[in-house]
């Protein structure tokens, strides 16, 4: 069973969530990296998140991260169960990523950890 690993809050204005959210919850906002700032959420919390300038194919909103063994071989089963592709599968140092929207217009990520 693939378990949500993670959370990404896109915004247009991303520094007016920030101070909401720490003002708010207490949340410790980390210094941005490309637009994207990391989400300290409680100790207890095994799911990492993070704010982000949200691109044009997802300006406001969030999606979680869902994480599976392999990307290539989820992505195919989500197209074929009726899933669209919003960004290819993406390589970073730790993991893959990919964005998808499924068949009622939710979005969400996958991940794959290397």
């Amino acid at each position: 069973m693939a378990k949500i690993i993670g959370f990404d809050m896109s915004s247009q204005e991303p520094e007016k969530a920030i101070e909401f959210y720490n003002n708010v919850f207490g949340w410790k906002i980390s210094e941005p990296n490309y637009e994207y700032w990391s989400v300290d959420c409680g100790t207890e919390s095994e799911i990492k998140g993070g704010i982000s300038r949200g691109p044009a194919d997802f300006p406001h909103g969030t999606r979680i991260q869902i994480e599976v063994d392999s990307i290539d071989e989820v992505i195919v089963q989500c197209c074929n169960n009726g899933a669209k592709v919003l960004r290819e599968k993406m390589e970073f140092e730790k993991f893959f990523l990919a964005y998808l929207v499924d068949p009622v217009g939710i979005g969400f990520g996958l991940v794959e950890h290397k």
